[in-house]
């Protein structure tokens, strides 16, 4: 085992514990992975302290603390986007057909309502 190459004796830990330490060292990666990948991601803008390279040793030699300091603290929110339609929703979907059938429909037939105008 592993446990006996580093010395630890994993003879001696009940099986509880060697499930706990798996557990936590997924954890462990899991955090580390979404902490740099968000990192590497994001906007230097958008990060406190303004350098992404100083997160980088937090997050990888601070163990889970620094992948959670990143996550909750090192993060700026993003700006809010207006995220109201530029019209009314009926104008949109007048453009939207236009633009994909022309004004007679799909393939040039006038559609259920009669003639385009």
């Amino acid at each position: 085992m592993a446990a006996d190459i580093l010395g630890l004796g994993a003879q001696r830990l009940p099986a509880w514990a060697l499930v706990a330490i798996g557990v936590l060292i997924v954890v462990q990666i899991t955090l580390d992975v979404i902490a740099l990948v968000d990192l590497y991601r994001r906007p230097v803008a958008q990060v406190t302290l303004g350098n992404k390279w100083v997160w980088v040793p937090i997050v990888l030699f601070v163990g889970v603390i620094g992948a959670i300091l990143y996550l909750v603290g090192g993060r700026r929110p993003t700006p809010a986007v207006d995220a109201r339609p530029a019209g009314p929703a009926s104008d949109r979907v007048a453009a939207a057909v236009n633009a994909l059938y022309g004004r007679g429909g799909p393939g040039g037939a006038a559609g259920p309502g009669g003639p385009p105008p």
